[in-house]
């Protein structure tokens, strides 16, 4: 990305589903978060871990926490917004909007490696919230799993927080032992 040839974002097309299937949407974190159970609750406690987590969806899997998904977001009824450098898709999001409690579900975002901490997340995220506000949704609301660190945090600063959490949503699978943990934030005009 230069200056010459900003990113643009736009909404996605069929053609683009085999580049967002491309993007790896793995991580690593040296940091967790612990979910401390007590008798009035949970709390989250950061923890160092050494060596550092290699987190990486497998293609079965992913969709199960928010960070992947086995069609990528181009299944009917789901909107989705790519970001492209120059005719590459580097990220995207997927979004859907449950219309009875007029919540805007964050199905899935990935952005890739090459293209993280330079706003892509933030831009793509501002986007789909404002196609939420735009459909009436009040809410945005999404589900990680609480080894993801790195994308708890980009999603606190764009303005998220945390509002629930599942203990159980990943036996079963490989994730298994994580918890998932749901994250929040309120959508005004435009987003």
């Amino acid at each position: 990305m230069t200056p010459e040839r900003p990113i643009v974002y736009r909404e996605a097309q069929p053609a683009d589903k085999e580049q967002i299937d491309a993007i790896d949407d793995s991580f690593t974190t040296d940091t967790v978060y612990e979910v401390v159970a007590g008798d009035e609750g949970f709390a989250l406690r950061s923890a160092f871990v050494d060596p550092p987590l290699v987190k990486t969806f497998p293609d079965d899997e992913d969709g199960e926490d928010g960070e992947g998904g086995e069609d990528d977001g181009v299944a009917d009824g789901v909107h989705v917004e790519v970001a492209v450098d120059d005719g590459t898709v580097c990220g995207f999001v997927a979004v859907g909007v449950e219309e009875w409690h007029r919540r805007l579900v964050i199905q899935q975002i990935a952005v890739a490696s090459t293209h993280r901490g330079l706003g892509v997340g933030a831009a793509l995220m501002q986007r789909a919230c404002a196609y939420g506000s735009r459909l009436g949704a009040r809410t945005a609301w999404l589900e990680t799993t609480n080894v993801n660190v790195p994308a708890i945090r980009a999603y606190r600063r764009m303005g998220f927080s945390f509002c629930g959490l599942d203990t159980t949503l990943y036996r079963g699978t490989s994730s298994e032992g994580e918890t998932a943990l749901f994250m929040s934030k309120e959508l005004g005009a435009g987003g």
